[in-house]
């Protein structure tokens, strides 16, 4: 466990693109971080078959996936991708999941806006996003970054779990 002060100094966290190296310690925290939260059964993406393989899974066209780590231990990371079954210029906000002690450090809101200068960069126009009920600093980070809350779900992300839907122009 890393104390207060040692992740206060931001030079300190590195921010990164995955590697295959770093493919079981993303896997353990979406399966740490998800339950947490309510999130174990079907319809979440704890389940999604990407996990186990996240490196490859964003190493495909219009897709990519960073982490942060501190001390060479990676601690969350968040990617983006593009929707599935949404219109070509959506990309969709993925499994971006920090373990408790990166929280409140304002890693997410650095990692958020990276991913969105990537998206930007790879020509999306929006950026979509779900998550649930209870991830109150989650929606709060997305709502301040300028995310707007929808009524439904748009795409067909598998993840009919999820009851809260986010967009944001880019």
């Amino acid at each position: 466990m890393l104390n207060s002060r040692a992740l206060n100094a931001s030079a300190d966290f590195l921010l990164r693109p995955i590697t295959a190296s770093d493919d079981p310690a993303i896997a353990s925290i979406i399966r740490a971080v998800m339950p947490e939260f309510g999130a174990r059964g079907p319809g979440f993406a704890i389940n999604d078959p990407e996990v186990d393989q996240m490196s490859v899974t964003y190493s495909a066209p219009g897709a990519a996936y960073y982490v942060i780590e501190h001390g060479g231990r990676v601690l969350g990371g968040a990617g983006i991708a593009p929707l599935a079954g949404g219109e070509g210029a959506v990309c969709e906000l993925r499994k971006m999941y920090f373990l408790p002690e990166l929280r409140g450090h304002g890693q997410g809101r650095r990692l958020l806006q990276h991913c969105i200068e990537v998206a930007r960069s790879l020509g999306y126009w929006r950026c979509y996003l779900e998550t649930l009920t209870g991830m109150d600093a989650a929606m709060r980070l997305y709502t301040d970054s300028g995310f707007v809350p929808l009524c439904a779900p748009l795409g067909q992300t598998g993840h009919f779990a999820c009851d809260r839907y986010y967009l944001r122009d880019l």
